[in-house]
């Protein structure tokens, strides 16, 4: 019997704890189903660094929100466009991962709406090359979790500006996303139908292949979901601070001032150090500056809080605060 979850939230920290707590915590003598949409989210694999994933300064420009999965592989965008499905099972004789029999279930819906879909690489689907879904596993005390992304009617510029990070000023410890060239599974459908039309032939679909029954939260559930969600998916220790080591560049030309390059160090988050390079001046030595940033986030708050009564033309000469804080928070 597959039990079906339709999620209708989409706040993304809430839908990766109803993950958590169906497989946590729901009867386990049965398989499950969920469906469910995210609105504007970069969603970190287990083992990423989370900085060097994502445009930071887009990111935070657009609202867009951050939240480390439970599963490995890369980062990947959702938005309202895209819808997200989940199988949670039994692993069975499942004693590593294999992503391969969760999708051909919806290969198989999409050639039913008329889209000629394929299984590629290690976890991705594709149409005509491109890819319209990434996949990845969490495995543990005998189930498994399957989840996969798939973009409908995505917003594909900003897919790729909030995972659009430069390597040359990102080097960093941690298992690296593999972009790929991407598209929306709408423009090959046989009917041109809205994502929650297709939402609604895709849940027909697996309903019809498989004996099923449907499931709500209840408020219990729901409280326990919220609970897991503040604990973990809320929790900047959890996107963030899991993070592995890291190095950033940041640099600029201001008039007046020079060139300077930042060469910023993290580890689970945090600065662990700062060295400053370039053919400015200044009356004070700019190895002292560093100690002011050890410990705090590598963001513009972060950033502000270090320099927070600092004489930075003291260090520059010819730099204000504000154009000092703009070269270290700016992409």
């Amino acid at each position: 019997m597959l039990t079906i979850i339709n999620l209708m939230t989409t706040d993304p920290a809430f839908n990766l704890a109803a993950e958590q707590y169906v497989f946590d915590c729901l009867p386990k003598d049965r398989s499950y189903f969920m469906l469910w949409q995210n609105e504007n989210a970069v969603i970190i694999g287990k083992y990423q660094n989370t900085l060097a994933e994502i445009n930071q300064p887009y990111v935070e420009a657009h609202k867009i929100k951050v939240v480390r999965r439970l599963s490995g592989g890369g980062a990947v965008y959702h938005d309202l466009g895209n819808l997200n499905y989940t199988y949670i099972i039994d692993a069975g004789e499942l004693e590593t991962l294999n992503m391969r029999v969760f999708c051909e279930p919806i290969v198989k819906a999409l050639a039913e709406f008329g889209v000629t879909a394929e299984i590629n690489g290690r976890n991705d689907m594709t149409i005509d090359g491109k890819k319209f879904s990434g996949n990845a596993q969490y495995l543990r005390h005998g189930r498994v979790m399957h989840h996969g992304t798939l973009l409908y009617n995505s917003d594909l510029s900003a897919v790729s500006k909030a995972l659009q990070v430069d390597p040359e000023k990102i080097r960093a410890k941690g298992i690296e996303s593999v972009r790929s060239r991407v598209t929306n599974i709408r423009r090959y459908m046989k009917e041109d139908v809205p994502l929650f039309v297709f939402r609604e032939m895709l849940l027909e679909y697996i309903r019809r292949e498989t004996e099923s029954e449907n499931y709500d939260f209840s408020e219990k559930d729901v409280h326990e979901i919220e609970r897991i969600q503040k604990e973990r998916y809320d929790t900047w220790e959890w996107n963030y601070g899991k993070s592995p080591e890291c190095t950033i560049l940041k640099s600029g030309r201001v008039d007046g001032c020079g060139t300077i390059e930042a060469f910023i160090t993290t580890d689970r988050g945090l600065i662990t150090g700062i060295a400053f390079y370039g053919d400015f001046f200044s009356t004070k030595d700019p190895e002292e500056l560093a100690k002011y940033f050890i410990g705090k986030k590598p963001d513009a708050e972060g950033f502000a809080q270090a320099l927070e009564g600092i004489a930075v033309e003291q260090y520059f000469s010819g730099l204000t605060t504000e154009e000092l804080l703009n070269l270290l928070s700016g992409e």
